[in-house]
């Protein structure tokens, strides 16, 4: 997806509260409070702030995500991205410079991506769900 192609624009000047769903894709300039689904592809502008969680089948970040994103098929984190949440897709790219604290599930072989990932472990400490390494931190490249 590029950033000519969204089906759905929420501008920079716009403010949502609740669920957004949509058949296509989306792009997100403005601030959204609530979840996001999209059949198709959701792109998180530099000016978005979101606050809540995505699903789609494909997630550009370039703005702020507070929550998870479960991608069907590839999550891209750009240089701008500032992501505090969960993040669980079958593909992972990440720029250089990215603010991420949370956990990821990246698992390119394995059954298909539908559910949200369970929550954070608290930060220094608990246990990973068994057969799963610990992931919680800071990751910032």
């Amino acid at each position: 997806m590029d950033a000519t192609t969204a089906s759905s624009v929420i501008a920079g000047d716009v403010e949502i509260t609740g669920t957004v769903k949509s058949a296509g894709s989306v792009r997100v300039d403005g601030k959204l409070d609530g979840e996001l689904h999209c059949e198709k592809d959701a792109w998180i502008g530099k000016s978005a702030m979101v606050k809540g969680n995505l699903n789609a089948s494909s997630v550009i970040v370039e703005g702020t995500v507070n929550g998870n994103i479960v991608a069907r098929d590839r999550i891209e984190l750009k240089a701008t991205a500032r992501l505090t949440g969960d993040i669980k897709a079958k593909r992972l790219v990440v720029e250089d410079g990215v603010t991420f604290v949370g956990r990821s599930e990246v698992n390119p072989g394995g059954a298909p991506v539908g559910a949200a990932p369970a929550p954070s472990a608290p930060a220094g400490g608990g246990a990973a769900p068994a057969g799963e390494p610990a992931r919680t931190g800071i990751f910032k490249r």
